[in-house]
């Protein structure tokens, strides 16, 4: 086990943790991140690290949320309790159309985690946001509340999370914006999407797993640590970068990040480009 290894691991639990949700797409700061530093583990066991790491990501929402998500909670009212119930059939039903189509696709996704697609998705949808916000009014938005949010308006939103499927779109990036498309405001948009991606990400991380030791991999005990260290580095981050980014859209919309998204999408073109010239 390298000190040095632990250290990687270490900054990309953090990186984890800040962009997972904030839609900036985590998957294209990971690659960025991974090329750099570049952890020394086999491509089977860093395709599995960079997807399981996300459960440190997802126990944050579980834990910053818990009452609200728990539908048994002794302080909430028998009508609280059905609307909870009401509220994880939503999620529900919002994740249905990715696991239809994505459960096939999942290798030919594995095959598009690459710099040229990544860049090019960060740069599209971070277009998509500045356009989105520059004809936003607070007319747009008829839903002010996650509660409000209907079946078929959850069904809409899990349509537009397929479109995460594609390296680099981020999938809070694309449950946000279509959200935001059909009228929900910024919080209702940015709540649901987190709730979306307790069932989701554990989903996807289940199946990376399976897939893994279905075709003869294995942890060995360092392996092992790295996986738990770098999720529980991505929970602690997570808890700040989910109150940052619920305190932030109060005061301001998503065109920051939709700019960020053009700025890092040309970094990572330009950085990918100068490396296939290199080794050409």
């Amino acid at each position: 086990m390298s000190f040095v290894e632990i250290l990687k691991v270490i900054v990309l639990g953090i990186v984890e943790g800040f962009t997972e949700w904030l839609p900036i797409s985590s998957t294209g700061h990971m690659i960025l991140v991974d090329e750099i530093i570049h952890l020394d583990v086999s491509e089977a066991y860093r395709e599995v690290f960079m997807v399981v790491i996300q459960l440190g990501a997802i126990l944050a929402v579980v834990t910053l949320y818990f009452h609200k998500l728990n539908p048994f909670s002794p302080r909430k009212s028998a009508g609280q309790k059905r609307a909870t119930l009401r509220l994880w059939m939503k999620i529900i039903v919002a994740c249905i159309p990715a696991a239809v189509i994505g459960l096939p696709l999942d290798n030919l996704m594995d095959k598009l985690m690459n710099g040229f697609v990544v860049s090019i998705t960060l740069i599209l949808y971070g277009v998509f946001f500045i356009v989105l916000e520059n004809r936003n009014t607070q007319a747009n938005f008829h839903i002010e509340r996650v509660t409000q949010i209907s079946f078929q308006t959850a069904a809409l939103i899990g349509c537009f999370q397929v479109l995460s499927l594609i390296p680099g779109t981020s999938r809070s990036g694309a449950t946000i914006l279509g959200a935001m498309l059909i009228g929900c405001s910024r919080s209702a948009a940015a709540e649901f999407s987190f709730f979306l991606g307790i069932p989701v990400m554990f989903g996807a991380s289940l199946l990376k797993i399976v897939k893994f030791f279905v075709e003869g991999g294995g942890f060995t005990g360092p392996e092992f640590f790295y996986l738990v260290l770098g999720m529980l580095v991505a929970f602690g981050v997570s808890v700040y970068s989910i109150k940052f980014l619920m305190g932030y859209i109060r005061r301001h919309d998503f065109k920051f990040f939709g700019y960020y998204r053009i700025v890092l999408g040309i970094i990572v073109l330009s950085y990918f480009g100068i490396s296939a010239l290199v080794v050409s």
